[in-house]
C-alpha cells in the first residue's frame, strides 16, 4: 500500500509556524511604506499651507480653491476680504484660499 499512498509524517509545530514578532513583519512594512509613500507627502503639504495662510497679508494677490482671483482688501483670523474687482468685495474663509496668484502666472523655465 506504501506504493500508492505517501507516508504522511507529523512536523514539528513550532518549526512550522514562525515566531510571533516575524508574523507581523509583513504589516510593518506595508505601514513603513504607507507613511512614506502617502502620510508623510500628506503632512509636508498640510505644513506649507499653513505657513502660506500665516503669511498672508492685507494687499497680496490670491487664488481660491474655487478659482477666483482677486487682492486681499482685509482680513480676520478665520475671514479673508477679497476684493475681485473695483468696488466688488467677496468674503471668504481663510481656509479657502488656494495660494498667491504669482505662482498661478510662474513661467516653467524647463518647457522652453
Amino acid at each position: 500500500m506504501s506504493l500508492l499512498f505517501s507516508n504522511a509524517y507529523a512536523q514539528n509545530a513550532a518549526a512550522a509556524a514562525p515566531g510571533g514578532l516575524a508574523s507581523f513583519m509583513p504589516f510593518v512594512l506595508i505601514f513603513i511604506v504607507m507613511y512614506f509613500l502617502m502620510i508623510r507627502p500628506q503632512k509636508k503639504k498640510l505644513e506649507q499651507e499653513q505657513s502660506m495662510l500665516k503669511a498672508l497679508k492685507k494687499g497680496d494677490e490670491i487664488y481660491t480653491k474655487s478659482g477666483v482671483l482677486g487682492k486681499i482688501a482685509g482680513m480676520t483670523d478665520r475671514v479673508i476680504t477679497l476684493e475681485i474687482a473695483d468696488n466688488v468685495k467677496v468674503k471668504l474663509l481663510r481656509s479657502q484660499v488656494g495660494g498667491l496668484a504669482s505662482s498661478v502666472f510662474e513661467v516653467n523655465k524647463n518647457t522652453k
